[in-house]
């Protein structure tokens, strides 16, 4: 019995492969036999099964590296300063079209209104110079915000409670008894760290659904041996209200669907490499301070068999008298300079430093730039070093770049400073200080409406801040962009600031008999001063 064989268009056999060279598989992704791919076998895991055993171990190698290590600290500087900087600014915007199906008064003109009101008595809480939005009193918010993106780049995870102190609340003293209390990722656990299960993943409560509903937080870090007995104990916080008021406020980068946790925060891949860099680096700069001591050396021309006779003390003295008498005599000099003369049979060595190595400045950038990649910034941003930059390849890096770090801002505005802006505004709505139309609804009905914002970071800046700014105008002049995207994108500020203190500056020319510069010839002339001093306030006159 013959074997059938499958033939080709032409009639003629096909001839088997052989494994090994074609492989065994249609993907060569999937080929078990290959040299390369053989023993690469890694298994498949829900994101919680894969990050959350292994999260200290990761996060505390994180940790330390960005203590220990310039690049890993500069790299998250840097990310920080780009995203939230020194002042992550509220741009309060309700969602007046939403809100018109209450009542027809809902307009623009009343958005601008409700606008100034809520930004105003957002400055007046966040930026309190007693610090009473923090419950530790420590930092303002814009403090606050930045020290959460630094877990978030860290840990991981960005975490937050909102506690309740109405006995702050008084002249002279707290405004609202909103407040905001950082809570370190290390204390959201599993009580005793128990294994996760069906509804408790790393600390982080869940329903049938998979969504958070509370957080099992450590009273105190487990490394605080001052306080041992209650990091051994947990309380489960809610996330919300029953009425939805925000509880706790936890935001991470999720990568995978069903995740729960960040672990290692953007360093987890890029660790390795980092961590050899580092030893590569001291090594090679212990060998530069080992050439550096030892610079230079005799060489003796007695004989290796007379080591034993060498040993005697008498002979020993004797020699080193003579050598020491020897040089005691030469003392000849140039110009002041030294000039060693050595004793017969002497001959002096140099040490030429081969460091650091020739390969050392390719493996350093070649690391950098992996670890760049992985940080979402451009190689000359984390090493600062801009020798071999034009400004074509600086504008396009820095381009990326952005891209990645205004990314980032969005999410972490959304996922943490939104939150929080939305607990705030709920008691100022309790106050009724803010400016409603008949028939407007409550806050919890239309919360979403309501709380809608932007948050302003620091501005992308220019590589040529005459071509960049020239080019931007170009765009708002063709309708491609507006002035409001302009001024945050590039300068970090609000049009709306920028618009009210050049009116103060035309008016300020004027009340000094000054002709206007051309920056302000477009302003209208006709801004007149109000020369009339504003009322003390009551009980201050």
């Amino acid at each position: 019995m013959t074997t059938p064989q499958i033939l080709d268009a032409a009639g003629n056999p096909i001839p088997k492969r052989r494994a090994g060279l074609t492989g065994t598989r249609p993907f060569d992704a999937a080929d078990r036999q290959s040299q390369e791919l053989r023993d690469w076998n890694p298994v498949l895991s829900s994101p919680d099964a894969a990050m959350n055993p292994d999260r200290d171990t990761i996060v505390s190698r994180v940790r330390d590296l960005v203590r220990n290590d310039g690049w890993a600290s500069g790299g998250v500087t840097k990310i920080c300063d780009a995203v939230v900087g020194a002042d992550l600014r509220l741009s309060a915007r309700p969602d007046y079209r939403a809100l018109a199906r209450w009542s027809s008064r809902f307009d623009a003109v009343w958005a601008k209104e409700f606008s100034d009101a809520a930004e105003g008595a957002w400055r007046a809480w966040a930026y309190d110079t007693a610090k009473w939005c923090d419950v530790t009193r420590t930092l303002q918010v814009p403090g606050l915000f930045r020290l959460a993106f630094r877990h978030l780049l860290v840990d991981g995870d960005a975490l937050a409670a909102l506690p309740w102190r109405p006995n702050r609340v008084g002249p002279g003293r707290a405004r609202l008894a909103t407040t905001v209390q950082l809570i370190h990722p290390d204390r959201l656990c599993n009580p005793q760290n128990r294994f996760d299960d069906l509804t408790m993943r790393g600390g982080v409560q869940v329903d049938e659904d998979g969504a958070a509903t509370g957080y099992h937080i450590r009273r105190a870090h487990e490394g605080d041996w001052w306080a041992a007995a209650q990091s051994q104990s947990w309380d489960l916080v809610p996330r919300e209200t029953d009425w939805g008021r925000p509880v706790m406020v936890h935001y991470f980068e999720a990568e995978e669907a069903g995740q729960h946790r960040g672990a290692g925060g953007l360093f987890a891949p890029i660790l390795a490499r980092l961590r050899m860099l580092a030893r590569y680096d001291a090594a090679e700069l212990q060998q530069a301070v080992v050439n550096a001591i030892f610079g230079a050396y005799i060489e003796s021309p007695h004989d290796p068999d007379l080591v034993q006779e060498a040993l005697d003390p008498e002979a020993v003295s004797a020699m080193q008298g003579a050598r020491a008498d020897f040089h005691e005599s030469k003392k000849l000099s140039l110009n002041g300079v030294r000039i060693p003369t050595l004793f017969p049979g002497e001959k002096m060595n140099f040490l030429s430093s081969s460091r650091p190595s020739a390969n050392f400045g390719a493996f350093e950038n070649a690391v950098l730039r992996n670890v760049a990649s992985g940080l979402g910034l451009s190689h000359p941003q984390l090493s600062q070093d801009w020798s071999g930059v034009n400004y074509s390849s600086a504008r396009a890096a820095l381009l990326e770049a952005w891209k990645t770090l205004s990314r980032r801002r969005a999410e972490f505005a959304a996922g943490f400073c939104s939150p929080i802006y939305g607990a705030f505004l709920e008691e100022v709505f309790e106050q009724g200080t803010l400016p409603l139309p008949a028939g407007a609804p409550d806050f919890m009905e239309a919360r979403s409406e309501y709380a809608r914002c932007a948050w302003i970071g620091p501005g992308r800046g220019w590589v040529d801040p005459v071509k960049e700014p020239t080019g931007a105008l170009l765009k708002v002049g063709g309708a491609l962009s507006s002035l409001t995207h302009e001024a945050a994108e590039n300068s970090g500020m609000d049009l709306e600031e920028i618009l009210d203190q050049r009116a103060l500056e035309v008016r300020m020319f004027q009340a000094r008999g000054l002709a206007l510069p051309e920056a302000l010839s477009g302003v209208s002339p006709n801004v007149t001063i109000n020369e009339a001093p504003e009322a003390a306030p009551e009980g201050r006159r």
